[in-house]
């Protein structure tokens, strides 16, 4: 099992900036990708960004594309997902989630933290 713990939202106006954490623990940090989703009411989970058990390949979908950066510390179990000129569309419930580095679904996910952006 791989536990995750997310910190660092909050409440930020439009066009600031934030930095969330995931904290991982459990099982072995360096053999899983990380991800970090969003969910706003009404809608459904999003991917906005993801990284491999290296570190050396990133991927974002347009709609975050430039603006967040998602990056990762192996020897501090820690992955973390800075947020750059934030817009109020950007208000969601952040979630970091794990997968094993050869399975394709995140199947460890954590409890999610508040993002609101105001405008």
């Amino acid at each position: 099992q791989v536990q995750l713990v997310e910190s660092g939202g909050g409440l930020v106006q439009a066009g600031g900036s934030l930095r969330l954490s995931c904290a991982a623990s459990g099982r072995t940090f360096s053999n899983y990708d990380m991800g970090w989703f969003r969910q706003a009411p009404g809608k459904e989970r999003e991917f906005v960004a993801g990284i491999n058990w290296s570190g050396g390949t990133t991927k974002y979908p347009d709609s975050v594309k430039g603006r967040f950066t998602i990056s990762r510390d192996n020897a501090k179990n820690l992955a973390y997902l800075q947020m750059n000129s934030l817009k109020p569309e950007d208000t969601a419930v952040y979630y970091c989630a794990a997968k094993y580095m050869t399975t394709v679904q995140y199947n460890y996910w954590g409890q999610g933290t508040q993002v609101t952006v105001s405008s």
